[in-house]
This record gives C-alpha cells, sequence and structure tokens, in this order.
C-alpha cells in the first residue's frame, strides 16, 4: 500500500469535492496524509486522512476578498509562496509515493518535480482545454497593463525560477499539470471536446455519503421544495434574503429552505411565514436530493450538486467562475440567470414557476443527470491514482 499525500486548503470548495475520494483510498488500505489549515482538523478526520497542519495566510471573512481578480489572485499566490516551505517540512522526512493536489494546492507540483515524485491534480472546477492561452490572452494582457497584475505576473515567476519549476509561466503551471482528475460533470466543462484526454480524466463529482453532516426531511405537507443557497463564504445579504420570503413565502403548496449563513441575524428578514425555513447552514446534498428547484450563487460544486441531482436552478453568480458556470447552466437549458442586487421579488417567483413547469427543462435535467452518475465518481478516481502509484513504486 501507498503513501499518499493531499494538498489543498481550507475552503469547503476545495476540500469537499475530493472528500470521498480521500475516504475510498484510506478504505483500500492505502496510508493517507493531507495538508491544510488545522481549522480543517475534523473535515480531514472524517475522511479517514492523517492531518498535516500548516499555517494558511488566507483571509476567513469574506469581506476581506474584496477588491478585484489580481486582489484575489495575489492573495493566492502570497498563500502558495507560503505554503511552500511548511509543506517541505512537514514531509521531509515522510516522502510521500505520489502527490494528490488541489488547484490551489500546487506547491504540491513543486515539491513533486524537485523530490521526483508523480502528483496528480485534482481540479473541483473546469481546466484548460486546447486554444486556452490564446483566447485567455485578451484578458491576461489587461491584467498585465495594470501595474499590480505585472507585478503579480513577474512574482509568479521568480518564484517558479527560484523553485526550479519546469515552466515559468503561472498559466501552465496551474492549468497544464502532468496528470489531472477533474471533478465536476463534463456538461460543466467549458470546449470539453478539446480537453486533453490524454491528460485529464472527467470522474464526475465525487458525492459519496454525506450523512455525517446532517440529513433532512422533507415535510409531509410540502408539494414543492426549493433550496436558497448562496454557499459558504458570500452570504452575507440580507436584503436579498428579504426578497426572497416576499417572492416564496406566499407560494401555494412551496417549501422553501433558506440559508442565510452565519452573519445575518435572522431578525433582519422581519416576519418569516411557516413555508419557508431559514437556517444558517444546511446539509444542501441531503435537501437537494429531495428538492424541486434550487437557487444557488453557481458555485461549482453547488452547480455539480445541482446537475447529479437533476434540479433546475435559478443562478446568482457573485464572483470567480460563478459567472461562467451560470452561462454553462443556461446554455445546457437547465437554468436561468439573476443579478442578486437588482432582482425583484416579482422576477423570482416568474424565474421559479416558469423552470419548474416547463417540460423540456425537466427532461434535459434528467438526461444530465444520468450522464453525471455515469462518470464513474470516487471508484474510477481511485483506480486513476492506483494505477499512477503502480507505475511510480
Amino acid at each position: 500500500m501507498a503513501h499518499i499525500a493531499m494538498v489543498s486548503i481550507p475552503f469547503h470548495g476545495h476540500v469537499n469535492p475530493s472528500a470521498e475520494i480521500i475516504r475510498t483510498l484510506v478504505a483500500r488500505g492505502h496510508r493517507v496524509t493531507y495538508a491544510n489549515d488545522p481549522r480543517f482538523a475534523e473535515h480531514v478526520a472524517a475522511t479517514g486522512a492523517h492531518l498535516k497542519p500548516y499555517g494558511s495566510t488566507l483571509p476567513t471573512n469574506d469581506d476581506d476578498w474584496n477588491g478585484d481578480a489580481i486582489d484575489q489572485l495575489t492573495l493566492f499566490l502570497d498563500d502558495a509562496i507560503a505554503m511552500l516551505p511548511q509543506l517541505r517540512d512537514l514531509y521531509a522526512e515522510d516522502r510521500p509515493d505520489l502527490f494528490l493536489y488541489d488547484i490551489a494546492g500546487a506547491p504540491a507540483r513543486l515539491l513533486g518535480e524537485r523530490w521526483g515524485l508523480p502528483a496528480v491534480q485534482l481540479s473541483p472546477t473546469y481546466v484548460a482545454w486546447d486554444g486556452y492561452e490564446q483566447e485567455m490572452a485578451p484578458m491576461l494582457d489587461g491584467m498585465r497593463a495594470d501595474p499590480r497584475g505585472a507585478a503579480y505576473y513577474e512574482r509568479f515567476a521568480r518564484w517558479l525560477a527560484a523553485e526550479g519549476s519546469s515552466t515559468r509561466d503561472s498559466l501552465a503551471f496551474q492549468g497544464r499539470p502532468a496528470r489531472g482528475l477533474v471533478l465536476i460533470p463534463r456538461a460543466l466543462q467549458p470546449n470539453a471536446d478539446r480537453v486533453d484526454a490524454g491528460v485529464f480524466d472527467f470522474v464526475g463529482p465525487v458525492l459519496g455519503d454525506r450523512s455525517a453532516r446532517g440529513t433532512w426531511t422533507r415535510p409531509t405537507a410540502a408539494g414543492k421544495v426549493l433550496l436558497v443557497s448562496l454557499g459558504s463564504a458570500f452570504t452575507n445579504h440580507p436584503d436579498f434574503y428579504r426578497r426572497c420570503v416576499e417572492a416564496f413565502g406566499a407560494l401555494p403548496g412551496w417549501h422553501t429552505v433558506l440559508q442565510i449563513g452565519d452573519r445575518v441575524d435572522p431578525a433582519h428578514l422581519g416576519a418569516v411565514p411557516a413555508s419557508v425555513e431559514v437556517r444558517s447552514w444546511v446539509p444542501q446534498l441531503a435537501i437537494l436530493e429531495q428538492a424541486d428547484a434550487f437557487l444557488t450563487h453557481a458555485g461549482m460544486g453547488g452547480c455539480s450538486e445541482g446537475l447529479s441531482c437533476g434540479v433546475p436552478m435559478i443562478t446568482a453568480p457573485q464572483a470567480a467562475d460563478q459567472f461562467q458556470n451560470a452561462e454553462q447552466l443556461s446554455t445546457l437549458g437547465v437554468a436561468r440567470t439573476i443579478d442578486l442586487a437588482t432582482v425583484t421579488p416579482a422576477e423570482l417567483r416568474e424565474h421559479l414557476l416558469t423552470l419548474t413547469a416547463d417540460p423540456a427543462v425537466r427532461t434535459r435535467c434528467a438526461e444530465i443527470e444520468a450522464q453525471v452518475r455515469a462518470e464513474g465518481g470516487a471508484g474510477r478516481a481511485a483506480d486513476l491514482i492506483e494505477e499512477v502509484v503502480a507505475t511510480a513504486l
């Protein structure tokens, strides 16, 4: 049995997608260690892996992520640079046979190259395709025209050079791994037909048994169920939640589960009817498996779970890849997109009722659900990882 080392960052969107893969590898008898910040110790322990603690520099408050893409990329680069020496110390006397790493745990790729060990990227989002660099060039040129952007890319290149990376280009370092498993539905991947099948395998969202995170029972009187969740990070939107209560609270036969996060006082929502269940946190997958519709911020995890459960979606993107995800879901014919800041209660109601009454949407949701379920999940991912380990040993 191999020693397999997983490296990630302390965010649910980067830990949850691969958790079932880690659990499967442990169940097959491999020794799995997991490098992450101690605040995710409980989540690591739940997979059966052993925590290798490092201190992350990433902000924990969503207000600290304010700023544009350059500011946010700089935060991730700061964290990667701080992470690498910690990883080196953690594994210097306990070298693994294989590194697995989340896209934000890419310092593991540097260690793998330096120590001659294989490394497999586990991507919780879409991956590069043939022509990706050329298509991204106008956006990147715009970022490099900003002095902050130029400084970011120059610093990234200097870091890669100083650490002996096989590539000095940040885009290639993050987007062109030697081997990668893609943990999203192939249906969500832009230009999926141009993704290199010799590098990347789509194993689909790896959901597994989430009962340890809580369960949920559909009320017997609920004719239909709507889940409203803006994820785990950017949740401080009391005005939007009030509009949701107004939009959905009086809909006959509908039961709405409204997740508001831990920064909004439920009292700020005003009077809430019995048909609206307000929670600071919910076992999202458990609800989606019983739901009829999903209003989501279009994070990759939520989109993947929504497709896996065959649920039509209303998307309210806020940042990062959420806008691309929302556009892709609309193109697939299973979602409509709203502007979280301006959408009215009447518009919210109209989107919900139109989506859930459309037979073409229901058919498309069922088709994609079947495709996602056939992609292999944790078992296929573990098989592919073991193939890499067997080659290396």
